[in-house]
């Protein structure tokens, strides 16, 4: 268990940081209300391109969307196609030879079946060509303070993912408090995850500035950090950046470097 001291003061060291940004002044507020960064640090669209796993998780999503999708990856050199695994076969052999990752989602949306059950979905996706798996996280374990039941859920899918398929771990932020945030970033570092991962999209709200400094602090600068959910904009996304992601899931990657701002969850 984590010192509830020890918490707070991650807790604390984070927000003391934003609120001395916002009172800068230095920072204009973008539509979702996050601080957008200052233009001298304005990515390429290029370098842009390479946080952004492009994504579609809708459950309705039909093969000519995931086509147009994966086409728009290779179009643009996104780092990452994100789909659901039974789009996974199909999504890798659309981007083999291209260059772009393709990452699945297990246990998605809800995180709450066996961490037995996440392992066998992981390797199944991996057969199927998934460089990457974006696994939800027992939530209702974490949030019941079994913290090490946490930890071998997230081992399981580790196991699974070997040393050669990147792992993150999707916290559900919006569902969590911040002690839960820190008590659950810890645990997906324990366990050996590559990247902790704000959100499915799925719940009440998507990333958000304060959530990806909290997890960066908590995790560290060599672990990644994955802003996903409500990232709609430019703007949104290089504030994500500046708060400590370096991922960013979104299904407005194409607006998103054409400087657009779009509605929607994910």
């Amino acid at each position: 268990m984590v010192d509830k001291d020890i918490i707070e003061q991650i807790t604390r060291e984070v927000l003391q940081k934003l609120s001395a940004e916002k009172q800068a002044g230095a920072a204009p507020r973008t539509e979702t209300g996050q601080p957008a960064v200052p233009a001298q640090q304005r990515l390429s669209e290029q370098d842009l391109a390479r946080y952004i796993d492009h994504t579609m998780l809708k459950p309705e999503a039909t093969e000519s969307e995931i086509t147009v999708l994966c086409d728009e990856d290779a179009k643009y050199k996104f780092y990452a196609v994100c789909v659901n695994t039974g789009w996974t076969a199909f999504c890798a052999k659309r981007l083999r030879g291209t260059g772009v990752k393709v990452c699945t989602v297990v246990g998605f949306p809800l995180g709450a079946m066996s961490g037995r059950a996440k392992g066998f979905e992981a390797r199944h996706a991996i057969e199927e060509g998934a460089n990457e798996i974006d696994m939800v996280i027992n939530i209702g374990a974490l949030k019941s303070g079994r913290v090490k039941e946490v930890e071998e859920d997230i081992r399981w899918v580790r196991r699974a993912c070997g040393r050669n398929t990147v792992l993150k771990t999707i916290i559900e932020a919006a569902l969590l408090t911040d002690a839960e945030k820190v008590l659950a970033c810890q645990a997906a570092k324990n366990a050996g995850a590559d990247f902790v991962k704000t959100s499915t999209g799925f719940s009440k709200h998507g990333a958000t500035v304060q959530d990806v400094a909290l997890m960066r602090r908590t995790v560290g600068p060599k672990m990644g950090v994955k802003a996903a959910g409500g990232v709609r904009s430019l703007e949104d996304a290089l504030a994500m950046i500046r708060a400590g992601a370096t991922r960013i899931g979104t299904s407005s990657g194409v607006k998103i470097l054409e400087g657009q701002t779009v509605s929607g969850s994910y």
